[in-house]
């Protein structure tokens, strides 16, 4: 991060973060990294204390709330989904990332390794990825077959269907990034040591088999985008804007106490996120 335009005589001039944005706001463009994260940092804060509020109404009234986040890889989920949880009570909140079944996961019916992991009365659980493997990622890099795969794809509809009426509320996530801003990420992780343990085989195939993602992409789209479980879009090129609008979204879904006293807006930014339409154009 580069502070070229501010001088140690600068810091000393400020007292708080409010006076720093102030003075950053005057300065040119090599502050602008710094200012945005100031001003993130402070609606982040807001959000999450609507987040902990939200937890509490849920753990109250014996709500099931299980939020899926989908998309490529790099695309930003595992840090969203961090951000939604750093400050929640761990006893009503749970993260599941699976890893690849075992021989005899693959020997039962698809969903019954996730349906042992769905909300409690009065828990909130975060999918980081969900059965909507079997909807992109198994079919493009083989790891099941054509008749797995169409019967996952006619079975699933009715399975939030039966979800939804057993009172788990879903909030399915598609996390949308181009593949110019992919192909950054990845070369960011394999720079950072501490980060490389996260660039895979499959990440470097994701790219490469980008367009034959792009098809079962859409045809996931298509055919399990529905009114009691639609499809959510959160445009991520620009993770900071995706993770605060993502939250905004999931707190606008709820009328929990205290929601009218939120310090910021709640409502969130239909130019970042918005329903899947057949119409929209993406930029994945």
């Amino acid at each position: 991060m580069q502070l070229t335009n501010l001088s140690l005589q600068d810091f000393q001039s400020v007292s708080n973060v409010e006076e720093l944005k102030t003075l950053l706001a005057k300065r040119d463009s090599p502050t602008d990294t710094l200012y945005n994260k100031l001003t993130y940092e402070e609606e982040l804060e807001k959000l999450q204390i609507e987040l902990v509020k939200l937890q509490q109404w849920i753990a109250k009234t014996k709500q099931r709330v299980a939020i899926i986040f989908e998309g490529r890889d790099a695309a930003g989920k595992g840090g969203s989904i961090r951000r939604f949880s750093e400050h929640l009570n761990p006893r009503s909140m749970r993260l599941v990332a699976l890893n690849k079944p075992t021989d005899i996961e693959r020997g039962q019916w698809y969903f019954r390794r996730y349906i042992k992991h769905l909300p409690n009365p009065g828990e909130l659980v975060f999918f980081d990825r969900s059965w909507y493997n079997r909807a992109v990622v198994e079919p493009v890099m083989g790891f099941c077959n054509d008749k797995q795969y169409d019967q996952f794809m006619v079975q699933v509809p009715e399975f939030e269907h039966m979800l939804r009426e057993d009172g788990v509320q879903i909030i399915k996530f598609w996390f949308s990034i181009s593949k110019e801003e992919q192909q950054k990420r990845f070369a960011a992780r394999l720079e950072n040591p501490v980060k490389r343990w996260k660039f895979s085989p499959v990440d470097k195939k994701g790219q490469e088999l980008w367009d034959r993602y792009t098809y079962f992409k859409e045809q996931m789209f298509s055919k399990t985008h529905t009114t009691y479980s639609p499809w959510i879009i959160v445009k991520t090129n620009i993770k900071y804007t995706a993770r605060l609008e993502s939250i905004r979204y999931v707190l606008s879904q709820f009328k929990y106490d205290g929601k009218d006293k939120a310090l910021t807006s709640l409502l969130p930014d239909p130019n970042v996120i918005m329903r899947y339409y057949r119409s929209s154009v993406q930029i994945d």
